[in-house]
């Protein structure tokens, strides 16, 4: 087998064409389930697809975790078409891995618990740090903005 197998990739399809296998991922994506037949029309619709392998479903927190060789986008619009147009990827993430968790915009109380919403945040010290070297400048020594 393995000799048949390479004559026939070598000699009988063009060397551009050869098509790359996806890698393996886990996509989680965020949809409302209310019953029971929204879940299994989800899990049909997702489970059907060609390279994946398994499909979790947990519908206390809204998440759907697909694993196998496939594209995240393929998957997102398979769910959508199954009726749910509010679905999107997961955007939540466990609170222990952000930063600053309670900075603004970050706290979403629809998140399940321990997750918060992946935003970049920054320290806002810079900020600080800069407003603070502008109050004195050594190049006038009468332009100090706190008197």
């Amino acid at each position: 087998m393995g000799a048949l197998h390479y004559l026939i990739s070598n000699f009988c399809t063009a060397p551009n064409t050869k098509t790359k296998r996806k890698p393996m991922q886990t996509v989680e994506i965020k949809v409302k389930m209310d019953c029971d037949g929204c879940e299994r029309r989800v899990r049909n619709a997702v489970a059907t697809m060609k390279g994946v392998k398994s499909v979790e479903i947990n519908r206390k927190q809204s998440k759907v975790t697909v694993n196998g060789f496939v594209d995240p986008n393929k998957v997102l619009k398979r769910v959508k078409n199954t009726g749910k147009k509010r679905a999107e990827f997961w955007p939540y993430v466990p609170q222990h891995v952000v930063t600053y968790p309670h900075a603004p915009g970050v706290y979403d109380k629809r998140a399940p618990a321990g997750y918060v919403k992946n935003v970049q945040t920054l320290p806002s010290s810079i900020d600080t740090e800069e407003k603070l070297m502008s109050y004195f400048s050594e190049d006038n020594v009468n332009a100090c903005s706190i008197m």
